[in-house]
């Protein structure tokens, strides 16, 4: 059984046709936020870090949400491919002591350990990942708007009931609740901040630098789902306020890219072929599909027919928590078994990038 699919917009498609695909070809990764679901990537992104976009001449723009914020910022480390396997194997053992009585960790709990993960990780090794020589590191972030600007008992849960409402109607109305807050690595050489690779018209969105100041906070914020972790208060360098998961905003990163046109490629790396715009439309089925925004993105996904061979049937997710409970054998058990699947993934991708087919790649 295949494990790989591919999944082009028509400029992209169009693009392999008349020239192939090289990594001098690609000017922006995005990587979706989806917690336990990105470890199926792993084997992919240390192809692609690791190898393949190795020796690529040119500067290349890595967005990311949640998870996928962990992933793009690993892979800017001195030594990607060493980085991207202990992220996989400190996910997968992640476990949190509970004491008796009670079923699962607080949010604080969560907040705490992963604070101390992410100083464990990157602990003097953030100019790595500020001043890569090609990589241009984009962390977004969710900031809380009115009842969402601080967290609290009953106004967390009333401000998302809020958002849900206003973005059923419009999606551009959830920025009346949450704007998109993207934290973006210094341009190499050149000074000042690397400008964004997509258009902002869709939803209320600013722009930070990311530094040393701030970059444990802002990487943090954008992993810390609502009611799982605690959001991130007043990051510095940015405006006060309440930070969330960047994946509330921009789940998958539907967004309208700016690609130049010697390196046009948004290559994708990811576990499905819909590309959902934010957290909340999971429920809007009619706004998971394509869109002239994604028009040069190529899609790399696991074929969802061999995802059902995988352990239970699915990708690693976040139910598997409450599945497993404190169990962590049994967890670490399945989560292996489906990352060590997904090699095939990278395999099968690494013999197309040798000789890459159009008559492989489908619509997106």
């Amino acid at each position: 059984m295949r494990a790989l699919r591919l999944y082009a917009g028509p400029l992209a498609l169009q693009h392999i046709r008349d020239h192939g695909l090289s990594p001098a070809h690609v000017g922006v990764i995005p990587a979706a936020a989806g917690g336990p679901k990105g470890l199926i990537l792993g084997p992919v992104d240390r192809l692609l870090f690791g190898h393949w976009l190795r020796d690529a001449p040119q500067p290349i723009h890595l967005i990311g949400a949640s998870i996928g914020a962990w992933r793009m910022g690993t892979a800017c480390l001195a030594q990607p491919m060493a980085a991207l396997e202990r992220l996989e194997h400190d996910y997968i053992h992640q476990h949190y002591e509970l004491p008796a009585g009670q079923r699962r960790p607080t949010a604080q709990q969560v907040s705490d350990a992963f604070a101390s993960n992410l100083q464990a990780f990157y602990g003097g090794r953030v100019d790595e990942v500020l001043h890569h020589p090609r990589w241009r590191l984009h962390i977004v972030t969710s900031r809380g708007r009115h009842l969402l600007a601080r967290d609290g008992r009953l106004r967390t849960p009333l401000g998302y009931l809020g958002a849900f409402a206003a973005n059923a109607l419009r999606r551009r109305s959830l920025g009346d609740w949450l704007e998109r807050v993207v934290f973006s690595a210094p341009e190499a050489g050149r000074g000042g901040i690397s400008q964004l690779p997509f258009g902002t018209q869709d939803l209320r969105t600013r722009q930070i630098p990311l530094g040393q100041h701030n970059f444990m906070p802002a990487l943090q914020a954008s992993c810390s789902i609502p009611f799982v972790l605690r959001p991130v208060a007043d990051i510095p360098g940015a405006p006060q306020g309440t930070y969330w998961d960047g994946g509330i905003t921009d789940y998958h990163l539907h967004l309208r890219y700016h690609a130049p046109a010697e390196a046009p490629i948004v290559l994708y790396p990811h576990f499905q072929k819909a590309v959902v715009p934010g957290w909340l439309d999971k429920a809007w089925k009619r706004r998971h599909r394509s869109s002239d925004a994604l028009d040069h993105m190529l899609v790399i996904a696991p074929d969802p027919a061999w995802v059902r061979a995988l352990p239970n049937g699915k990708l690693p997710d976040r139910s598997d928590f409450d599945r497993y409970g404190q169990n962590l054998g049994a967890r670490v058990k399945a989560w292996s078994a489906a990352v060590q699947a997904a090699r095939q993934l990278a395999d099968e991708l690494g013999e197309w990038l040798a000789k890459p087919e159009a008559a492989r790649v489908e619509a997106l």
